[in-house]
């Protein structure tokens, strides 16, 4: 189990040993990032309906789902108020960034595109099922292994060249406050959902390691356990980060900590504009370090916890 382990982090660390400054070449490795996650998202709903019984396959999916979203939910509101309590700093002392989007709806598109592709793939899977056979689920397995190997190289290559030095994310202590209160409460809910979930203890802290990245999150996941578990890390990480645009206006200005730090790994891009819009400049530096930190733990705590025998 090791070896997997290994197989699948080895591309993370070799695109994290490549260092580009060609900054066409940078936006392009972008470009490659976001069509890695669409295509590994569509075979994932390809596998999906491949599941026998896929109607209560998915109705179980869903309901797994929920109840890992309302304990990690609950696990981290509580643990972000509390470290909002103890911690000085407040939004809403500088300007709002210009241009960023004030419509939740218009913030949520990127997401719900992403469900849109799973869609896409279920509804691919069951019309060329019949006529493929199985071929088509294994084809769809496959395919979605080695783009995966090449998303995490292209996904260590982003974070070597994300332009976020050691020293300058070690230096901000709130930013690095926040993203351990986070993973810690996570893999709490993680521990306490594994049994209701009839996982083993490893797998629970796998599927709460996510931590707001639910594309990676699914593809490991589903990698490993199958696409119906990898369909539940899918929308429970998905959901957190709706559920982040819709509380990041509502308490950032009391509990500053909490806005920034619900959205987890999603807090250095896709809340990002969010948090600016509402927190001020301010807030910046502080979620893209919450956020960086926690993508670089997610990849190899899932593998890790993978890993392990339960």
């Amino acid at each position: 189990m090791l070896s997997g382990l290994f197989i699948v982090l080895l591309p993370l660390v070799l695109g994290y040993l490549v260092r580009i400054r060609s900054k066409s070449l940078q936006k392009l490795i972008n470009q490659a990032v976001n069509s890695s996650v669409y295509l590994i998202l569509l075979f994932m709903g390809v596998s999906l309906a491949g599941l026998e019984n896929l109607t209560s396959q998915l109705s179980r999916l869903g309901g797994n789902a929920l109840l890992l979203f309302s304990i990690t939910t609950l696990f981290n509101l509580t643990a972000l108020w509390w470290l909002s309590r103890r911690l000085t700093f407040k939004a809403g002392n500088s300007p709002v960034v210009k241009n960023a989007p004030t419509s939740k709806l218009a913030a949520m598109q990127g997401s719900l595109l992403l469900v849109a592709v799973v869609a896409g793939g279920v509804m691919v899977g069951l019309l060329l099922g019949p006529h493929l056979g199985e071929g088509l689920f294994n084809t769809a397995d496959l395919l979605a292994e080695w783009v995966l190997y090449l998303l995490l190289a292209l996904i260590g290559c982003q974070l070597r060249n994300s332009g976020m030095p050691l020293r300058q994310i070690l230096l901000n202590r709130m930013g690095l406050a926040i993203a351990v209160t986070l993973a810690l409460s996570s893999l709490l809910a993680g521990l306490a959902a594994a049994p209701l979930l009839s996982l083993h203890w490893n797998e629970g802290l796998a599927m709460a390691a996510g931590f707001g990245w639910y594309s990676l999150s699914a593809i490991l996941i589903g990698d490993q356990l199958g696409p119906l578990m990898g369909g539940v890390a899918f929308f429970n990480d998905l959901t957190r980060e709706l559920l982040a645009f819709i509380l990041i206006p509502l308490v950032i200005h009391r509990h500053t900590a909490l806005a920034i730090g619900y959205g987890g790994a999603t807090s250095m891009d896709f809340t990002l504009p969010v948090i600016q819009q509402h927190g001020g400049v301010t807030c910046v530096p502080i979620a893209v370090v919450s956020g960086f930190i926690l993508s670089l733990l997610s990849p190899p705590l899932i593998l890790f916890f993978l890993s392990l025998s339960g």
